[in-house]
C-alpha cells in the first residue's frame, strides 16, 4: 500500500513560485509514474504533470506547460514539482498519485491517492 506525503502548499502572489514534495513509500518507486492532479473550488479534479519513472516521460497539462516542472530524486523517493508565475486560477489543493508504469490522467485510473496540500495565489 502506498503511502504518498505531500507538501509544500502555501500562500503566495500572483507571479510568485512554490515548490511541491511528494515523498513515496509503500510500493517500488520504479514501478509506478507519479503525478499530481489538483481540485480548485467547486471543479473536478484534473491532471496537471506527471513523471513516468519507467521511461523519464513527463506530461504537462497545457494549463501549465512552461512554468511548471516536475522532477525526482531517485535517492529520495521523492517527486517535486516547481511551480513559477503562478497565477489566481492555480488556486488548488493539490494531490500526488501514484499510477503504474506510466502517467494518466484520468482520475479513475490512478493506483494511489496522496492527502492534499492547498495552494493559494492571490491576485
Amino acid at each position: 500500500r502506498c503511502s504518498c506525503r505531500a507538501s509544500g502548499g502555501g500562500l503566495v502572489q500572483a507571479g510568485g513560485s512554490l515548490s511541491l514534495s511528494c515523498e513515496v513509500s509503500g510500493i517500488t518507486f520504479d514501478d509506478y509514474a507519479i503525478g499530481w492532479f489538483r481540485q480548485a473550488p467547486g471543479k473536478g479534479r484534473e491532471g496537471v504533470p506527471c513523471i513516468s519513472r519507467s521511461d523519464r516521460t513527463t506530461y504537462y497539462a497545457d494549463s501549465v506547460k512552461g512554468r511548471f516542472t516536475i522532477s525526482s530524486d531517485d535517492a529520495k523517493n521523492t517527486v517535486y514539482l516547481q511551480m513559477n508565475n503562478l497565477k489566481p486560477e492555480d488556486t488548488a489543493i493539490y494531490y500526488c498519485a501514484a499510477h503504474a508504469v506510466f502517467c494518466s490522467i484520468q482520475v479513475t485510473e490512478i493506483d494511489y491517492w496522496g492527502q492534499g496540500t492547498l495552494v493559494t495565489v492571490s491576485s
